[in-house]
């Protein structure tokens, strides 16, 4: 809540300024038979606007009184939970949840509350988040309706700091595009750039967010994702608190959001849901894996290629006899296999889900044995090219899941041209490439580069919650502090001093 609620000239009137720079927060007046106006303010998305026409309009405007107290409207309202209060906490809190707001002047200084809250919107049994399940934690995931998507953060984060602004993008779709964040913690430059890029945008028409995140980013011909792309309701929660601006499309179940990091891609919700050592396990296994992903089949060319003297003399007699009876040099016999698993996972993931499983358990095992029978492969590299796909899949988010796959053929091609020096020009690459990313202008690589050695805590590791009290400071957040933890030692100083 706002920090104004605490000063001397805590108000209704003061607050309610402030509550209606979000677009979903609405507004409309109606007068009754004796032309006495009434005023309504909501939020859309957390009200079911059926309850306003059927049991509160028609009962205000058929009657004759003339309102000049709002005992008057109260009295001709027919709904049990409703109140009068002049208490700016309790407006906030109740609005927040579902009630709508009657007065009496624009400007109110009290008013009335009544509960036509939608309930349970969105909260159905089949929005799961299918594509970033979590074993521990909520499961809750966005929908194609926007109104539902709102009311699902509204009721996560019931603070009147969550704004949403609204535009109409598409000449022939007319989707409905909001901006949402929260005020005080956000930067006003991030949101400033999101909100122009978003204005700047002309197009026919708005297939999806994904097609929003390509078009606003900073730089569009990078592999690399720049923005975050979740159906995760904690996850977006989580970036909200973090101080970054989320992008909602009508008819996209998925939320992108930005700045964002690199190492924002291996962050899994479940890390925060073990104890810290459990979860900084599982975030350090991923990114030993997606390094295997990447250069596990790379290492293989540029050794068997070029540098085959540095094989031990332990592993040189099976690498041989895998090889013996293969006709192909390793660039062609890699690129066999990684092709094969391309494919695979592929065809797997355009079928139903049934039969995707079953073509990729099978399909696996049939063509990889016969491929080692025919020769046209060693057992080695299938046992090799087989790991580097499964670790791809260790990383949490899709898109950059995608990368990887993608990043392996280059590298394989100059480990097959120059060896070692190939391997190590292509990490060069990629490094000097990544150094030159921004998402919003933050550097990508943070905190890595630019170092901040206070945000590592969570990024190769997740630390303690005593420790990591603190948001990302290269978010640049209004507001530093996330939360205060009171260590055990002072917990019993102050036992022992009572």
């Amino acid at each position: 809540m706002r920090n104004f609620i605490k000063q001397k000239n805590n108000s209704i009137h003061n607050l309610f300024k402030e509550v209606s720079k979000s677009d979903d927060f609405y507004q409309f007046s109606t007068k009754n038979l004796n032309e006495s106006p009434i005023y309504f303010s909501y939020y859309k998305s957390l009200i079911d606007e059926k309850k306003i026409h059927h049991h509160l309009l028609p009962y205000i405007q058929s009657t004759e009184e003339v309102f000049t107290e709002l005992t008057d409207v109260m009295n001709t309202i027919p709904i049990e939970d409703r109140e009068i209060t002049s208490d700016a906490k309790v407006f906030i809190n109740k609005l927040t949840k579902g009630y709508i707001f009657i007065h009496l002047t624009k400007t109110p200084e009290n008013g009335i509350l009544v509960n036509l809250s939608n309930g349970t919107k969105g909260y159905r049994d089949f929005n799961d988040a299918e594509n970033e399940y979590s074993v521990i934690g909520p499961n809750v995931g966005f929908v194609e309706d926007l109104d539902t998507n709102l009311s699902l953060l509204r009721r996560q984060i019931t603070s009147d700091d969550l704004v949403f602004k609204e535009f109409t993008k598409g000449s022939l779709s007319n989707t409905r595009v909001m901006i949402g964040y929260i005020d005080g913690i956000a930067n006003p430059q991030h949101i400033q750039t999101m909100k122009q890029r978003i204005e700047d945008l002309d197009m026919d028409v708005i297939f999806d967010s994904s097609v929003l995140d390509q078009i606003i980013s900073d730089n569009s011909n990078t592999p690399f994702p720049l923005f975050m792309s979740t159906e995760r309701l904690d996850r977006t929660k989580f970036m909200l608190l973090s101080g970054q601006v989320i992008v909602i499309s009508d008819g996209s179940p998925y939320v992108i959001a930005g700045p964002t990091s690199i190492f924002n891609f291996f962050i899994s919700p479940e890390d925060y849901y073990s104890p810290w050592p459990v979860g900084s396990f599982f975030r350090l296994i991923r990114f030993i894996g997606v390094l295997f992903s990447i250069f596990a089949t790379s290492l293989y060319v540029a050794v068997l290629t070029h540098h085959y003297a540095i094989i031990p003399e332990d592993l040189l007699t099976p690498l041989i006899m895998s090889r013996a009876n293969v006709p192909f040099p390793p660039l062609l016999e890699a690129l066999f296999l990684e092709i094969t698993i391309e494919l695979l996972r592929e065809a797997g993931a355009r079928l139903p889900t049934k039969v995707g499983q079953t073509l990729g358990i099978v399909g696996g095992i049939v063509i990889g044995q016969a491929a080692v029978q025919a020769a046209l492969t060693s057992n080695i590299l299938l046992i090799i090219v087989a790991l580097s796909a499964l670790a791809s899949f260790t990383t949490p988010t899709f898109k950059m899941s995608n990368t990887i796959r993608i990043l392996r053929f280059p590298l394989i091609l100059l480990a097959a041209i120059w060896g070692g020096f190939g391997v190590t020009l292509g990490l060069t690459f990629i490094l000097c490439h990544l150094i030159r990313l921004k998402s919003l202008g933050t550097p990508y690589l943070a905190p890595l580069y630019p170092f901040r050695y206070r945000d590592l805590n969570d990024s190769f590791i997740r630390s303690s919650l005593s420790v990591t009290t603190k948001r990302y400071t290269f978010f640049r957040p209004l507001k530093l502090h996330r939360y205060n933890v009171k260590k055990h030692k002072d917990i019993e100083d102050d036992y022992n001093n009572e």
